[in-house]
């Protein structure tokens, strides 16, 4: 009996010693009535000196930015900012003097009160379109379409959808994670009640971070539901001469126009005036895991973000290419997903279309890092070449809506 004892609290010991320890600041919360606004918080508040880092979280005024939210974390030459009020989306991050991120015509964080989805044609989505990361989904995603007269405006609601629940949570031991919370609603009566759990996680003196996200079917209904992660790069790492990489499976052009590029997918040009968008729809190769990743590395092999996500999640992969002028957009978009940017019609013609049940959960995680040194950058270039060798690249030259 004695001995059992030992073992009970043998085990009661670890579980506690394991245990994190972590402090929570809640800074908005509609059901607490709670809207915090303007408010910072370094590690010198919590009496950590082994770690430097700051939160801040501020209201932006003027403009259509007027109310927008923004919190920003910085640890030593690493930083990054989040927008609670434009769907949590990931508005830029800088490490080691490098951005990841892009310059958009929309030079505000522009709130949602002031775009309407379905201007243009279901192109509204456009207006606030500047960000290095925004979720496009969840209830649906890809090119607008008018079905039944209803209008399923590009690329979904989530990205323009206020977050009801924003909380910091800070680890108070090594390695001091620090986890930005948000809650977003995609409810409307008689149709979806789509909620999706957001957290970006961030180790303090690091170059990476991490998406993971939980969406849940709250209805009594089954759901369908599409996501894209629309990840957008532009200078440094976008420049003529810059190259894509990936362990690719299948190719094939969005659309006609697409398909004058397929011969130069790999590549970038410079900016260019008049240039439209290529779009190519990537199937990827994996791990035994499922895990894969993507990269974008400048001409000189020493800048590059790589992203990583698993294929039994995010089954396809969308490369957009708009090399336009400066001015105008010069970006690129690696846009892991649940299904490609074409109309919620033909995906779900396609079967593309993923569906939750009622009370059902399903995860979504995504790795970002930035690289800034030849060494590191070829390591992942031969992982990825591993991967590759599982089987050739296979090139479809006509769209699938030609197929």
């Amino acid at each position: 009996m004695k001995k059992l004892n030992v073992i009970l609290l043998s085990t009661l010991f670890t579980a506690i010693s394991v245990q994190t320890i972590a402090k929570e600041f809640v800074l908005t919360d509609t059901k607490a009535d709670i809207f915090v606004g303007n408010w910072s918080i370094t590690n010198k508040d919590m009496n950590i000196s082994d770690k430097a880092f700051k939160i801040e979280n501020k209201v932006l005024v003027g403009g259509k930015q007027h109310g927008s939210e923004v919190i920003t974390l910085t640890s030593e030459d690493f930083s990054l900012s989040v927008s609670p009020t434009r769907g949590m989306s990931i508005l830029s991050a800088k490490g080691n003097g490098v951005r990841i991120g892009w310059d958009s015509p929309i030079d505000e964080v522009v709130n949602p009160a002031y775009i309407n989805l379905e201007s243009r044609g279901g192109l509204g989505w456009l207006d606030g379109f500047n960000e290095m990361m925004v979720r496009c989904g969840f209830e649906w995603t890809g090119h607008p379409v008018v079905v039944d007269g209803r209008t399923y405006s590009i690329h979904g609601r989530a990205g323009n959808t206020p977050a009801s629940n924003v909380v910091i949570n800070i680890e108070e031991m090594p390695p001091y994670t620090i986890k930005i919370r948000g809650l977003i609603k995609e409810n409307t009566f008689k149709n979806s009640k789509l909620e999706t759990q957001t957290e970006l996680r961030y180790v303090p003196g690091t170059h990476s971070f991490t998406v993971h996200d939980v969406l849940t079917n709250q209805s009594d209904y089954a759901k369908d539901y599409q996501i894209i992660y629309h990840s957008n790069f532009g200078t440094p790492l976008l420049e003529e001469g810059a190259q894509f990489f990936a362990p690719v499976k299948e190719i094939s052009p969005f659309n006609e126009y697409a398909v004058k590029g397929l011969k130069n997918w790999k590549t970038y040009s410079a900016p260019t005036k008049h240039f439209d968008e290529e779009v190519f729809n990537l199937v990827l190769l994996a791990e035994n895991t499922g895990q894969t990743m993507a990269m974008l590395s400048n001409k000189a092999n020493d800048k590059a973000v790589l992203m990583e996500f698993n294929l039994n999640q995010l089954p396809v992969l969308s490369l957009w290419k708009n090399t336009d002028t400066l001015k105008q957009g010069y970006v690129t978009g690696i846009e892991p997903g649940t299904s490609f940017a074409y109309p919620v019609t033909i995906e779900k013609a396609h079967g593309r279309v993923k569906q939750l049940q009622p009370g059902e959960k399903t995860e979504f995680t995504l790795i970002y890092t930035l690289l800034t040194n030849n060494h590191d950058i070829k390591h992942y270039q031969d992982r990825i070449n591993n991967i590759q060798k599982q089987a050739r690249t296979n090139v479809i030259e006509k769209p699938i809506l030609m197929q």
